[in-house]
């Protein structure tokens, strides 16, 4: 018996979440008893999931799989986990795996807990702490079934170096038919993804208009963070809709989540709770999201934001 761990990639290099799933898998697998498998789709050289706790990598490549199938990425899972004895299987808990999880859990008849943020704080009976109602909660979850699918939060464990001596296996993986196919991919490139982002910078209504965004893509450039804005905006054709945060568009955990000229509407701050740290810079002091904000800015963005960079690149040229 063993931990199989799903290491996710895009264009053939593996995501940070990759990381935090294997560093959770290889504390979980501890606490079984046992070792950690990972699985990787089309990345050339899996060694890096070594050093944070992997003895075993199972490789699989085609072409085929270049872009994200649901369908056929949970049936080459299932096929690896049932090849390898696998009774609990960890995913991460993005956009992607939300759509993998449900069709792996039917799969290999398992219980599925989402958005879990801790290892186990029992493995019999195996209880996971998971969030709930939006994130302002936490329940303790108990998978009564043999076999087990675990959601990752996003970056609520942290990614952990465990040097192991791994060996990575080819896998020849049955490509399932499938009705769904993918006509076209937009890729953002040059900039730090919101999903891979420690710092987002995110703007509303409060900018009014897209000709103001200049400031806020030069403070994201000095923090090294990720641009998004709020639903209004994406709506409005000021900034794209993969730019959008909130329940209703991208969640954010980000360690730092500054929010400029966003008032702060219960969906948004929905998708944006799990952030670490949360900045809120705006002109009303009675705005929701000073409520929900760890530190807050009463004042115009467009006094505030330009002095903010000025200090900034004064403290990295220092």
């Amino acid at each position: 018996m063993s931990v199989l761990v799903f290491a996710d990639s895009s264009e053939g290099k593996f995501k940070k979440s990759a990381f935090e799933v294997v560093s959770y898998g290889k504390k979980v697998a501890e606490q079984l008893g046992t070792n950690v498998v990972a699985l990787s789709i089309n990345v050339s050289d899996s060694s890096e999931l070594y050093t944070y706790g992997a003895e075993k990598v199972i490789s699989v490549s085609n072409d085929s799989l270049k872009t994200f199938n649901a369908k056929q990425y949970a049936a080459i899972v299932t096929e690896v986990a049932k090849a390898e004895n696998i009774t609990v299987v960890i995913i991460d808990s993005s956009i992607d795996g939300l759509y993998l999880a449900p069709i792996l859990a039917v799969n290999l008849e398992a219980g599925y807990v989402s958005n879990v943020v801790d290892a186990p704080s029992s493995t019999s009976p195996f209880t996971v702490k998971r969030k709930a109602f939006s994130n302002k909660a936490f329940s303790n979850t108990v998978i009564s079934t043999e076999n087990k699918v675990i959601g990752l939060a996003k970056n609520s464990y942290g990614i952990h170096e465990n040097p192991v001596a791994g060996n990575t296996e080819s896998f020849d993986a049955t490509i399932v038919e499938t009705l769904v196919k993918s006509e076209k991919v937009e890729r953002v490139t040059g900039k730090v993804t919101i999903a891979d982002a420690d710092i987002v910078v995110s703007a509303g209504r409060g900018l009014k208009g897209p000709e103001n965004w200049g400031m806020i893509e030069e403070l994201a450039d000095v923090l090294g963070a990720a641009t998004a804005c709020s639903k209004p905006v994406s709506d409005l054709g000021w900034r794209p809709h993969g730019e959008h945060v909130g329940q209703t568009g991208k969640p954010v955990a980000s360690n730092l989540y500054i929010a400029i000229g966003i008032s702060g509407a219960i969906q948004h701050l929905a998708g944006i709770n799990a952030s670490k740290v949360k900045v809120v810079i705006n002109t009303d002091a009675e705005a929701p999201f000073f409520k929900a904000a760890d530190y807050g800015i009463v004042g115009d963005a467009f006094e505030v934001v330009p002095k903010l960079i000025e200090k900034l690149k004064a403290f990295k040229a220092s």
